[in-house]
């Protein structure tokens, strides 16, 4: 089973989307065996930016962003030395993924030789293999049949929000909605595995899309985020869709980027590298907040797989460079995971991750769901730390159906677009104190303990008690 935080019943929901054929037949994977090293280089002499120059790598918003909350650019913003990267290329070998926070290369190719001898670079101070191709896989299904609107009867149309007016309220959102705070002019960055048919479907034609870009290097090379997996069209849906009496998100005027940074044909630590030149990206594009359903702890070379004593936000890469996003200016808010009931039961990578906002399960009984993980982390800290409607949750599937999905994938993204909602209607507060805010209005906070966290915030009561006394 695939690390990726998705549903509960992702899977059996997905069998109709399977990428197996009818007669369970495999493929080989393409361009034979493949791996992939992450390389850590000793310092970024070379680099083509200067601190004195932020707008040549970070966009007008993001620099706009990091004013706002007095923010300075540092060493880590540099870019990765070109000087570097083009000794590596002679090799011919291919660069596929880049983080400057981290300052490593994700380097691809079939001469596992060559590869390793990358080691002996003077400029390089680690070489570690993070992914090896599998000997044979699933096709892969491409787009499915959807239907044009969603059905009435799957809503209530006496009420604005339709179907998701429980998801709503249980935060305590339907007042800010109310005072225009519906998260514009706040961008949020979506972290998925592929949003099938977003591009498509009437129900997204009004939401606010920003851009798209595909991450995972593979077996899809193309930036197409819409062919395949539906899993994140169902987490954009939680906040984006805007259709009054079907189906209302928790931020539908906020705008979205679609950055697809989960390979879900196999599971393995590249995924995180793939993960940091992702939110490294939505960082420069001036990105404010990121949703992101995935999460990390076991992996196809068990070698690799995580243990406890791992969960203290600085051993995993995902996780340092999550660490990192708050003094960004950036708001991460992250799935905790659904391995309560498994031998695992904690939380998952980057989760464990300190100044985030990490998102458990309840059911609508405020009870938490048995599958939501738990913390804490390894150096004590409260985790998750808030709980959202996750069991179950409606969603849009890439089928155009709306329809009860389970797991804290779907509840991580209802906390995203209510955090938007209320930067908007905060909009002095810097990242750090938003997830302060949000915690601080949470109804558990005076006792939280790692099951429920800081429990459920309720975001009119975090603006009203934030609010400056000229908004009074």
């Amino acid at each position: 089973m695939k690390t990726i935080i998705l549903s509960l019943l992702l899977f059996t929901a997905m069998a109709s989307l399977s990428a197996q054929s009818s007669d369970g037949r495999l493929v080989a994977y393409p361009g034979g065996k493949t791996y992939m090293y992450r390389i850590a280089f000793r310092d970024k002499v070379g680099t083509t930016g200067s601190i004195a120059q932020p707008e040549k790598f970070l966009s007008k918003r993001a620099l706009q962003r990091r004013t706002k909350q007095k923010l300075i650019i540092d060493s880590t913003d540099l870019p990765v030395s070109e000087v570097y990267l083009r000794q590596i290329r002679k090799s011919g070998l291919k660069i596929v993924a880049l983080s400057k926070w981290n300052n490593t290369a994700l380097v691809r190719g079939n001469n596992i030789v060559k590869l390793e001898a990358l080691a002996a670079l003077p400029f390089v101070v680690s070489n570690k293999q993070v992914f090896a191709s599998p000997d044979s896989i699933r096709p892969q299904q491409l787009r499915v049949k959807f239907q044009d609107r969603l059905m009435l009867l799957d809503s209530i149309a006496t009420d604005y929000y339709g179907i998701a007016r429980r998801q709503i309220e249980g935060f305590n959102g339907r007042q800010l909605h109310n005072h225009g705070f519906t998260g514009k002019g706040i961008s949020i960055a979506v972290l998925d595995a592929g949003f099938m048919n977003v591009d498509r479907m009437p129900t997204f034609a009004n939401v606010n899309i920003l851009g798209t870009r595909n991450f995972v290097s593979g077996t899809d090379n193309d930036n197409d985020v819409f062919r395949h997996m539906d899993h994140g069209t169902k987490t954009l849906s939680t906040m984006a869709v805007n259709q009054p009496s079907v189906f209302v998100g928790t931020a539908p005027q906020a705008g979205y980027w679609l950055l697809r940074c989960e390979d879900f044909i196999t599971e393995t630590q590249a995924e995180e590298d793939f993960w940091a030149a992702g939110v490294e990206f939505a960082d420069s594009v001036g990105a404010d907040i990121i949703s992101s359903s995935l999460g990390y702890h076991y992996f196809d070379d068990k070698r690799q797989n995580y243990s406890y004593i791992d969960l203290d936000g600085r051993t995993a890469l995902i996780s340092r460079t999550a660490s990192m996003l708050a003094r960004k200016g950036i708001v991460l808010v992250n799935s905790a995971g659904n391995d309560g009931m498994g031998t695992w039961k904690k939380i998952s990578v980057p989760a464990d991750a300190p100044d985030i906002l990490t998102v458990g399960a309840i059911a609508p009984d405020s009870l938490n769901a048995a599958f939501s993980s738990i913390g804490p982390t390894t150096d004590g800290r409260v985790k998750p730390d808030v709980m959202a409607f996750g069991c179950p949750t409606s969603v849009v599937s890439g089928r155009g159906f709306i329809i009860q999905d389970t797991g804290t994938s779907f509840a991580c993204p209802l906390v995203a677009g209510m955090v938007a909602c209320l930067w908007q209607a905060l909009p002095q507060k810097t990242a750090l104190e938003i997830i302060d805010i949000v915690r601080s209005s949470a109804n558990r906070k005076e006792h939280p303990d790692n099951v429920f966290g800081y429990g459920i915030p309720d975001f009119w009561k975090a603006y009203q008690s934030n609010r400056s006394s000229t908004e009074q």
